[in-house]
């Protein structure tokens, strides 16, 4: 379907998937198996050297999996993606392998909370060091701490808690001036709302835990590249470097560039990270996001135009002092949000709460149909209070950093009435605040 002019709608559905290839099923078969057969040892060569297509290990590739690897991949216009067993895995694969040997990371200070520690604290250890954008809307800001070991700039769409809209285009020219590549973490809004590719970015990581998949089932991850970035041998030697494992059918070793030119990227993830590492996304969970996946537009419509009306009510109560969304009334973020996003920035936002702790406390406990939990893009309405849970592990001064106050709270919209979750929200504010 790649060669087809087809809408977005039509290729959640069928993009990446031949009936004729899969016994003429429907819906795309679960391949719960560990491994494949071989067929000869000529063909087992031409399997190892990339030379054909085809099942090995489940490990390094599945056909539920790859469906949905091109499915994603044509949804957000990329040559390649690969699926992998969650978003953090996601998320540790590119920078690891982008920050081969070392270097620096330029990243936005509001991001996922594990996403940010991880940047913080993990990936040091490596010898990968971050350097934390304190403006996070001054693209000036992300250009003067670009240096020789800078290996990416790195952004989420929509920002997790806080709700933030960044200059993406603009971001990323000054990325490519340099040549250092931009990453996208594309969760919050997924392909349906925003897609990376289009202004400037050139890889996109997802938990497809979320939005994606959107029932609260499964976990995964999932990395897509665009596939025309030109890693230089000088910043990015690792592309550049020969290797046996990338062998062709005559035994020469080859870099990720000759082995797959438009794809380097997603091919170094598949050959080494998914191989050694071995996060491997299962065929069953695959099967669930594409599942999810078939009613994204649907849903986040829906989500969206709920968000709106809760985002409306939640700034007219006394109990609220302000409320994170670019649907708010004095969002800094509309225009950006309705240049980038036309159908809406996202079905998550965050309040702050207008009492003690213990109010806090009273209020997510009253809740009857919002559950009280830290996954978003669920079906379900869900909050979190992240100072103490999804960012809890931060220290202090990464919270303010971020821009995360002690009494923030976060809300993922999910596929209720309205009405039924503002009446909710109402009679637990009543609650709390009851004197």
């Amino acid at each position: 379907m790649a060669n087809k002019n087809y809408s977005f709608d039509t290729k959640r559905i069928h993009a990446g998937y031949s009936s004729e290839d899969h016994f003429h099923a429907v819906n795309t078969p679960i391949y719960q198996t560990a491994a494949f057969d071989l067929g000869d040892i000529d063909r087992a060569r031409r399997l190892w050297t990339g030379s054909e297509s085809g099942g090995i290990y489940t490990r390094v590739g599945n056909p539920t999996v790859s469906v949905l690897e091109q499915r994603i991949a044509e949804l957000d216009g990329g040559t390649a993606a690969i699926g992998v067993a969650s978003g953090m895995a996601a998320i540790t694969y590119a920078v690891l392998l982008l920050g081969e040997g070392g270097g620096n990371i330029i990243s936005a200070s509001s991001l996922y909370g594990a996403a940010q520690e991880s940047l913080t604290h993990f990936f040091p250890k490596f010898g990968i060091t971050t350097k934390f954008v304190k403006n996070r809307d001054d693209v000036s800001e992300y250009e003067s701490l670009i240096d020789e070991n800078t290996k990416a700039i790195y952004l989420e769409s929509i920002s997790n808690p806080n709700i933030e809209v960044y200059d993406f285009e603009a971001i990323a020219e000054v990325a490519h001036k340099h040549g250092v590549p931009v990453v996208v973490d594309n969760t919050v809004a997924t392909p349906y709302l925003f897609r990376p590719f289009e202004h400037g970015a050139d890889i996109i990581v997802y938990s497809a835990t979320k939005g994606i998949s959107g029932h609260g089932n499964t976990i995964a991850g999932l990395v897509v590249e665009k596939g025309d970035f030109v890693y230089s041998k000088e910043r990015f030697p690792q592309f550049h470097t020969k290797s046996y494992k990338m062998r062709d059918l005559q035994g020469n070793p080859r870099t990720p560039l000759e082995l797959a030119p438009n794809s380097p990227f997603v091919s170094s993830l598949r050959v080494f990270y998914l191989e050694f590492i071995g996060a491997t996304l299962g065929a069953f969970d695959a099967f669930l996001v594409l599942q999810g996946l078939s009613t994204l537009s649907e849903r986040l419509t829906k989500q969206v135009a709920t968000t709106k009306k809760l985002v409306a009510y939640l700034e007219n109560k006394k109990e609220v002092e302000w409320v994170r969304h670019p649907f708010a009334k004095d969002s800094n973020y509309k225009e950006l949000a309705d240049r980038y996003f036309p159908n809406g920035a996202g079905a998550v936002f965050s309040f702050g709460f207008g009492g003690t702790r213990e109010q806090i406390k009273t209020f997510i406990e009253s809740l009857e149909i919002v559950s009280y939990h830290v996954n978003i893009g669920d079906v379900r309405t869900l909050i979190a209070n992240p100072p103490e849970t999804t960012h809890g592990e931060l220290e202090p001064k990464l919270h303010e950093l971020a821009d995360i106050p002690g009494n923030l709270l976060r809300i993922s919209v999910g596929l209720e009435d309205a009405d039924d979750l503002i009446a909710d929200l109402d009679q637990a504010f009543e609650k709390a605040f009851r004197e």
